[in-house]
C-alpha cells in the first residue's frame, strides 16, 4: 500500500483514527491487531481521517501493521500517534470506597432520579429517600457497579432547580447508599451539591456540563481528588442543550472532550480519574446522535474510560415510532449492546437487569471466541 496522499496533505491538517475491523480472537495474528482499552476487543484497522478547515480532505482503511508507516509518511502524525497509543493504553481501575472497578470488561451505572420530572421516571422516588436507597441496593444486587444519584433533570425544558432543594433530594439517598457500601456517583453541576455528595459519602461527579457549569466545580473536583465524568453538551448554561452546531458531530464532540480533559488536568484533576461521556442526546439531533453512536470507538483515543448513556433517551423514539420512554427498553439494550461492541467501558442505564444480560452474553460470546482462536 503506498501512502504517497498522506505526505502530500498539509502539516496544519487534523488526524483522527477509529479501530475497525475487529477480530474474534488475536491468537495467530501476532504483529496484526492492537487491543482496545486492554479489554476484550482487538482490532486490524482503522479508519484514518485527515480533516483540514472543518473538512474531510482523506479517509482511508489502513492495517495495524502499516499504521507506522503511515505515521512516518504524514507531515505530522502527533494527533494520530497520540489517539492509538490512547486506544492501547490499558484504564486503571478506580476505587470508589470499598470497591475497585477493573475496566477489562463492561459495567452498568444504575440511575436512580430524586426528580419530578425526568423524562423517564421522573417523581417515582421523590419525597422517600428509604425507598429511592432500596431502589438503588436492588440495581447492586441486580450487578450494577456504580448508582448515579441525580436531584436535577436536564431534560429539554426542564426547570432549573436551586441547589439547596438539590441538595435535599439527594444527600439523604446517597448517606444511605453510602452506608451500606454502594459505590455512588453524584449527577450534577453544580458545586454546592458536589460538596455536600462528597461530603455525605459519594465517591465521584458525573456533570453533564463537563465542568463548565459552575465557576467553582472543577477546583471542588480538584481539591476532593474523586473521579469525575465528563460529559459533553453544546451549552453550560442553564439549558444544556441550546446552541448546538456541528460540522461532523462526532469529531467535533471528540475536539471538545479532548480540550476539557487537558483543562482539567492543567487544574489539578489526575488524568487517570477523569472518565468522559459523548452525551447522546444533549443538544444533538438524531442524525448527531447516530454518528457519535457509529464512531463511538474512536472516543477510545482519549485513553480513558468511556461512558455511555442512551437509555430510553429520544433518539430510541425517534427510530421507533415515536415509543414512549417506558416502553423503550429494546431500544436501550441495543444500543448499550452495540456500546460495548465499540469498548465503552461503562454503561449508564435505568434497566440494570437486562442491560447486565445482554453483557453477560456479550462476554460469554468474546470469551469463547477468543478461547477459540
Amino acid at each position: 500500500m503506498t501512502f504517497a496522499p498522506l505526505s502530500a496533505l498539509a502539516a496544519d491538517a487534523r488526524i483522527y483514527l477509529r479501530p475497525c475491523n475487529f477480530v474474534d480472537s488475536p491468537v495467530g495474528l501476532d504483529g496484526r491487531t492492537a487491543r482496545l482499552g486492554q479489554g476484550l476487543l482487538w482490532f486490524s484497522a482503522v479508519e484514518l481521517t485527515a480533516m483540514l478547515a472543518g473538512e474531510r480532505v482523506y479517509r482511508d482503511l489502513i492495517a495495524v501493521e502499516q499504521l507506522e508507516d503511515a505515521f512516518d509518511a504524514l507531515p505530522n502524525a502527533t494527533q494520530g500517534r497520540s489517539m492509538m497509543e490512547g486506544f492501547v493504553r490499558p484504564r486503571p481501575p478506580l476505587t470508589l470506597g470499598e470497591r475497585v472497578i477493573r475496566f477489562d470488561v463492561p459495567h452498568v451505572m444504575g440511575i436512580l432520579n430524586m426528580t419530578p420530572d425526568s423524562f423517564s421516571d421522573g417523581g417515582k422516588h421523590m419525597g422517600d429517600p428509604a425507598a429511592a436507597a432500596d431502589a438503588g441496593f436492588a440495581m447492586i444486587e441486580a450487578g450494577a457497579a456504580i448508582i448515579d444519584v441525580g436531584g436535577e433533570s436536564t431534560r429539554p425544558g426542564a426547570e432549573t432547580v436551586w441547589e439547596g432543594d438539590e441538595i435535599k433530594r439527594v444527600v439523604p439517598v446517597i448517606e444511605r447508599l453510602a452506608k451500606g457500601g454502594v459505590p455512588v456517583s453524584v449527577d450534577t453541576r453544580k458545586a454546592a451539591v458536589m460538596e455536600a455528595a462528597l461530603a455525605a459519602g459519594a465517591h465521584m461527579v458525573n456533570d453533564v456540563s463537563g465542568l463548565l457549569h459552575d465557576p467553582r466545580s472543577m477546583e471542588v473536583v480538584a481539591r476532593a481528588g474523586c473521579p469525575v465524568v465528563l460529559m459533553h453538551a453544546p451549552s453550560s448554561g442553564n439549558n444544556p442543550h441550546a446552541g448546538a452546531s456541528y460540522g461532523d458531530a462526532a469529531i467535533d464532540v471528540y475536539n471538545w472532550l479532548a480540550e476539557r480533559v487537558e483543562a482539567c488536568v492543567a487544574a489539578g484533576i489526575a488524568r487517570d480519574a477523569i472518565l468522559i461521556d459523548p452525551g447522546i442526546g444533549f443538544g444533538k439531533a438524531l442524525q448527531h446522535s447516530l454518528a457519535i453512536c457509529n464512531a463511538l470507538a474512536m472516543f477510545q483515543g482519549l485513553g480513558l474510560p468511556l461512558i455511555f448513556g442512551a437509555s430510553r433517551k429520544r433518539v430510541i423514539g425517534a427510530l421507533s415510532n415515536e415509543a414512549p420512554a417506558s416502553a423503550r427498553l429494546g431500544g436501550s439494550v441495543t444500543l448499550a449492546h452495540h456500546a460495548i461492541q465499540l469498548g465503552a467501558q461503562v454503561i449508564r442505564v435505568h434497566d440494570v437487569q437486562e442491560s447486565l444480560q445482554a453483557i453477560h452474553v456479550w462476554r460469554g460470546l468474546r470469551d469463547a471466541a477468543i478461547m477459540a482462536g
